[in-house]
């Protein structure tokens, strides 16, 4: 998108990974490119053709699915078009965050704006209003099965223009029809094709699942910076981040992730100080090998994103029109197998990065490993200090174990067996929040873990960059002296992850993960 004074100018097609993160993370005004004024108008105009001639053509005057055999008169195609909506806003469940929403609105928009999807101007223009009014739709996060479109809770998107039901305006829940009316949007009726147009389509699980890879990015960073902070706390040496052994192996997200290992300890005092005379040969694996592991993740992360761009760039409703020679052809775009198998590796990469995260507070809290004081408190016994903190890290990560476990590969056949294959992935891309936050929390505790570690090195230093995460967290959550409520801290140090805070000072190390 171009940023302008008055907003940003949509191109339809021509979304970038920079542009989904800055609708992720904020609202701001959006305005159509003029060149998408002559396509939208053609494949609209074919639409009227089909209607004017009356052949039966698939979601313009037919039913749907099964039911596609049935041919709809003229005069009911706009009831037909209304009837889809009403009987398909069946969500149940949560309702989606508006930052995701606004993925929905912004991908859905660009998406008809290609000018294949046979809507009106007017459709898209409607829907632009919404976004730039701040008028979310309310839209449940359970009902879709990722095939024949995300069906249920585009729906439910799609309510919001027709003035029906509820929107969140502010994050406040209000009538659709209300918020319409105080923004001086008209509702709209449907037209043929419309309704079918608007709710055919991967929206929903893309925007889930961008939201899990934005998320996704944030951890990886995180625990980058947390990790090496554990490196320092345990004393462990920085020869495995030598360039030379990652560049043997060829592996790129290794590579790039022992770069970033290097800059983010370089200068460490406290490494100094046991450069002579440290008896241990090697350090255990959460520590050594956390290029191998974390360039690996980097690597699924980057592909994930490569397929989740195509997707919010796509076109993935059915039937679709090209007016050039003026066909209207079935398929299957709607079929989000690409979302799913995305959000699975998403999944695992998430689940990772909490794995060996949970390790490594494992690491820290043992005496015998680490050489800190049991549990990185003073007088242990009398005090638990980071016992319990680490079952906490524990439970999260092993139920991410479980949720980890693809989506992709299960299928429940609906719609009369006419859809009897489906991708799952909605619930793919939606699994991936919770898991987030799980991480998130492990690596908050692993950030505790390591600044406290830290604490039993002073009066050294550990390097510039790990000296300002410390201070950072420092000047939110004292040191851990004596056993208090824990609780808050772990929250506190959630949020630092969760906002993007540990790597806020060096966003420059982490450019690989921003394409």
């Amino acid at each position: 998108m171009k940023h302008e004074n008055q907003g940003w100018t949509l191109e339809p097609g021509a979304l970038t990974l920079a542009d989904l993160r800055a609708v992720w993370a904020d609202h701001f005004t959006i305005a159509l490119s003029a060149n998408a004024a002559a396509p939208i108008a053609a494949s609209a105009a074919l639409v009227d053709d089909i209607v004017a001639k009356g052949d039966p053509a698939y979601g313009i005057n037919t039913g749907f699915g099964i039911l596609a055999k049935a041919h709809i008169p003229n005069d009911q195609l706009a009831q037909l078009q209304r009837n889809l909506i009403l009987s398909h806003a069946v969500g149940t469940g949560a309702l989606i965050a508006d930052n995701i929403v606004r993925l929905i609105l912004l991908t859905k928009i660009g998406s008809l704006a290609r000018g294949y999807s046979g809507v009106r101007p007017l459709i898209i223009d409607t829907l632009i209003a919404l976004y730039n009014a701040g008028i979310m739709p309310a839209i449940p996060s359970q009902g879709s099965v990722g095939a024949s479109g995300d069906l249920a809770p585009l729906a439910h998107m799609t309510l919001a223009i027709l003035g029906v039901g509820p929107v969140r305006v502010k994050g406040e829940i209000v009538d659709a029809a209300e918020a319409l009316r105080a923004a001086g949007i008209e509702p709209v009726a449907l037209a043929a094709k419309e309704g079918l147009a608007l709710i055919n389509g991967t929206q929903v699980s893309t925007a889930l699942a961008l939201h899990g890879l934005f998320m996704a990015e944030r951890l990886v960073e995180a625990a980058m910076v947390t990790g090496a902070l554990s490196v320092d706390a345990a004393r462990g040496s920085d020869a495995p981040f030598d360039a030379r052994i990652h560049a043997v192996r060829g592996q790129p997200g290794q590579i790039a992730a022992a770069a970033i290992y290097r800059e983010l300890m370089a200068g460490s005092a406290i490494r100094a100080s046991h450069l002579v005379g440290d008896e241990r040969v090697q350090d255990p694996y959460s520590l050594r090998c956390q290029p191998q592991v974390m360039g690996a993740v980097m690597d699924l992360v980057a592909n994930a994103g490569r397929t989740l761009l195509i997707e919010a760039n796509a076109v993935t409703d059915n039937p679709l029109l090209f007016p050039d020679d003026g066909a209207i052809v079935s398929g299957g775009n709607f079929h989000a197998e690409p979302v799913a198998f995305a959000a699975d590796t998403l999944a695992l990469a998430i689940a990772e990065v909490g794995a060996l995260a949970e390790r490594r507070i494992a690491l820290l809290i043992d005496a015998n490993l680490s050489g800190l004081p049991a549990f990185l408190v003073r007088e242990p016994g009398l005090n638990s200090g980071f016992m319990i903190a680490h079952v906490t890290a524990a439970a999260l990560a092993s139920e991410n174990k479980s949720l980890a476990h693809p989506a992709s590969v299960d299928s429940l056949p609906t719609s009369a067996n006419q859809e009897d294959h489906v991708s799952m992935a909605t619930f793919a891309a939606r699994r991936l929040d919770q898991m987030a936050h799980n991480t998130a929390v492990i690596v908050g505790i692993e950030l505790l873990a390591a600044g406290q570690g830290i604490e039993f090195h002073r009066p050294l230093a550990t390097s510039r960059h790990l000296e300002h995460v410390h201070a950072q967290l420092r000047a939110q959550v004292a040191p851990y002296d004596a056993d208090r409520f824990f609780a808050p801290d772990i929250e506190a140090a959630r949020r630092m992850v969760v906002e993007g805070a540990l790597s806020a000072s060096c966003k420059e190390l982490f450019a690989v993960l921003h394409p």
